[in-house]
């Protein structure tokens, strides 16, 4: 379970790391920069929202504890 969290993190940063590259990257006549950007923050956004959910659906299941910091320290 944790290893999907993570690996759903991974790809998280991989799509912003790929917004970032085409944000910085000269346009080549085809697509336009600002599409592929908009497309992979897209995605990042997808991505999030999914491991968000996947949290509170595991949560909500017992797959996965929440072990912070305790309240009133």
């Amino acid at each position: 379970m944790k290893i999907v969290m993570v690996l759903m993190l991974v790809a998280v940063l991989a799509a912003l790391a790929s917004a970032g590259f085409f944000m910085l990257r000269k346009s080549d006549g085809g697509d336009p920069r600002g599409r592929r950007m908009a497309r992979a923050l897209t995605l990042r956004i997808a991505l999030s929202v999914a491991l968000f959910l996947f949290i509170l659906l595991g949560w909500f299941m017992g797959w996965v504890h929440p072990s912070g910091i305790p309240a009133g320290r």
